[in-house]
C-alpha cells in the first residue's frame, strides 16, 4: 500500500458547492477508484486559504495514474472545473506532498 497526499486549490466561495458535489460522489466514479486500488480516500479543507488536502491509499502508481484515462474521471473533472484551478484538460492543478512523518 502506498500513502499518497496532495493539495489542490478551490476558487473563492466554492466550498459549499464542492462539498455538495462530493456528497455523495457518483457511484460509477467510486467504483472506478476502488477497482483501481484506491482505499481510504479523504479530502480536507483549509478554509483560510481554500486549499484542499487529499489523502489516499493506493495499490500502485500505475493503477492510480490509469484513473485519469477513464471516461468517468474525465467527466468528473469537467463537472468540477468551474470550482477549482484546473489544467486545459480540466484535470485539477495538484501538488503532490512528500511524507515527513508517519506513525502506524
Amino acid at each position: 500500500m502506498i500513502r499518497k497526499a496532495f493539495k489542490m486549490k478551490l476558487f473563492p466561495n466554492k466550498v459549499q458547492e464542492y462539498t455538495q458535489r462530493h456528497n455523495p460522489i457518483w457511484p460509477e466514479l467510486e467504483d472506478t477508484l476502488k477497482k483501481h486500488g484506491v482505499t481510504n480516500y479523504s479530502i480536507f479543507l483549509d478554509s483560510d486559504t481554500d486549499t484542499l488536502f487529499g489523502y489516499a491509499e493506493i495499490e500502485s502508481e500505475e493503477k492510480w495514474n490509469a484513473i485519469a484515462e477513464t471516461t468517468i474521471c474525465k467527466k468528473w473533472w469537467a463537472y468540477m472545473a468551474d470550482l477549482m484551478e484546473t489544467h486545459d484538460d480540466n484535470s485539477p492543478v495538484s501538488k503532490e506532498l512528500n511524507s515527513v512523518f508517519y506513525m502506524s
